[in-house]
């Protein structure tokens, strides 16, 4: 059965309160949006996430902390901490949704994943025998601006343009086509999930819609719903 519905968000952890802290209220809007689309996954009766780290298959209860960004206290899954920030960023962020409840996996794919391979994964995962809702975490790029993590690289903008307009049209060949060596020169860390993305929704005709676009931070977010 195909996947019956799917979200792409970003990963930031910044999205997190409690990381965030003064400055949690920035991320409002980010937030809110990312809580929406997540709560579209409810219709299915599994939930895979899907972000980018090194190559790992992780089962429900893997855990995640956010030790490292400065709130120890915060944390996700009841196993050791072994989840990459943008599947731990997924895992806080599905918490908090209708979806929460639902059997969950996660799935991490490394930066430097062939568009191929990606693809070939996102055509599996839609190959289950199971109505799979799809979280997918990824980041644009983080070289928007003069205060973005690396200095401006004039084509950042352009690419995060791009990416948006394909989810917002549900155009699978142009995520399919992004340029992972254009990407990595960008840092823009959801290049490899975005093509899982685009496997896994090759044979669906779901709607979609991007609902936030933005680069706060100099760091490229978007936010799109497939159902």
């Amino acid at each position: 059965m195909p996947v019956v519905a799917a979200a792409v968000c970003p990963h930031p952890p910044l999205i997190v309160p409690e990381v965030a802290s003064g400055a949690a209220s920035e991320l409002d809007d980010l937030r809110a949006a990312c809580l929406a689309a997540i709560d579209a996954l409810a219709t299915a009766s599994s939930i895979l996430v899907v972000g980018s780290g090194s190559t790992g298959a992780y089962g429900a209860t893997a855990g995640g902390s956010f030790g490292a960004y400065g709130a120890p206290g915060v944390r996700v899954g009841a196993g050791p901490a072994v989840l990459p920030l943008s599947l731990a960023v997924g895992a806080w962020l599905l918490d908090q949704t209708k979806a929460a409840r639902l059997p969950r996996t996660y799935r991490a794919v490394p930066s430097d994943t062939a568009p191929a391979d990606g693809v070939a994964l996102g055509q599996e995962i839609a190959e289950s025998n199971e109505r799979v809702g799809l979280l997918v975490m990824g980041d644009g790029s983080a070289r928007r601006s003069e205060h973005s993590p690396v200095h401006l690289h004039p084509r950042a903008e352009l690419f995060d343009t791009t990416v948006a307009d394909a989810l917002r049209r549900g155009d699978v060949a142009v995520l399919k086509a992004l340029d992972p060596e254009l990407a990595t020169e960008l840092q823009a860390a959801g290049r490899a999930p975005w093509q899982v993305l685009a496997g896994a929704l090759g044979a669906t005709t779901l709607s979609s819609g991007v609902t936030y676009e933005a680069a706060p931070y100099g760091v490229g977010y978007l936010v799109a719903s497939f159902t």
